[in-house]
């Protein structure tokens, strides 16, 4: 086994036992919340799936970047979104069924809109794309879909066992994703530096900041749902935008340095905003209390 396909395995194994983790604390109830909240459903899907992608269009075609970040910004805009998002979005106050939910519902539904967004997209720029269901559906199941089920099974049937070994699994997960990303992430440094300029960064950032407003825009009328909603419409799932690349553009070899960095330029902008997020909702408890007293 080369030294590559062993971070990918290391990031692969990862990334199940983040989800499996994940699952061990939540409910079938949770899993299927958005399939229930028709409302809450499609503000998700009016955020991710469609205004996002035309947002992709829209900076790709006004700046002269690199191909690479071109094809970045559209495969990023039409995935789902990361398996580790519902620890941030945890920590940045989010209900459970929310944040489960939302997992869910646009990993399911990445396998049937993926397909049609890249149709949209080919008639619109006339450039060849496309990818299978079944290629989106196999990693959608892998990484996100069976092990969060396979947790709250675990939970439902051995809830001391899942209360136990959900802590040290996310351990182990999280580890073990700092391990393969780090030397993928060196490993691109070169190639990632070869890309800034020409507008990159600050393309890459728009379209971050952009999806972080219109999530939060779409979040819904309840507070708690807005930070989550906004963290997705910004952070996509990595492996499958790689993979959309890879079967489109398969020569382009600076797609996945172009995703990394917007992977860090995402992950830096949320900081302000979730910092906001915490003091807004600081003042809002204070308020709160002082109405009581």
């Amino acid at each position: 086994m080369t030294l590559v396909a062993l971070i990918l395995l290391v990031l692969k194994i990862s990334i199940i036992l983040s989800v499996l983790a994940i699952g061990l604390k939540e409910t079938f109830a949770d899993a299927t919340f958005l399939f229930r909240a028709p409302g809450h459903l499609a503000r998700a899907i009016l955020a991710m799936y469609v205004i996002m992608p035309i947002v992709a269009l829209v900076i790709a075609y006004s700046f002269n970047l690199h191909p690479a970040v071109k094809i970045a910004l559209v495969v990023l805009s039409v995935s789902p979104i990361p398996p580790i998002l519902p620890n941030r979005a945890f920590k940045a106050g989010g209900k459970t069924n929310y944040t489960i939910g939302l997992l869910v519902a646009t990993a399911l539904l990445a396998i049937v809109f993926i397909p049609i967004i890249l149709e949209v997209f080919e008639r619109v720029t006339l450039i060849p794309l496309g990818i299978t269901m079944n290629s989106i559906a196999s990693r959608v199941l892998a990484t996100i879909v069976v092990p969060l089920l396979l947790g709250i099974l675990i939970r439902a049937f051995l809830p001391k066992i899942a209360e136990r070994v959900a802590r040290p699994l996310s351990l182990i997960g999280g580890g073990l994703l700092l391990l393969g990303f780090l030397p993928v992430l060196f490993g691109s440094l070169r190639a990632i530096w070869s890309l800034i300029g020409d507008g990159t960064v600050v393309s890459l950032a728009a379209f971050a900041l952009i999806g972080i407003l219109v999530g939060h825009l779409l979040g819904g009328p309840e507070s708690e749902d807005r930070p989550v909603l906004a963290l997705a419409t910004s952070s996509r799932h990595p492996a499958i935008a790689l993979a959309i690349a890879n079967a489109n553009f398969p020569d382009q070899k600076l797609d996945a340095p172009a995703v990394l960095l917007y992977l860090l330029l995402s992950t830096i902008l949320a900081v302000p905003y979730l910092n906001w997020i915490k003091g807004k909702d600081a003042r809002t408890a204070a308020e709160k209390k002082q109405v009581v007293a």
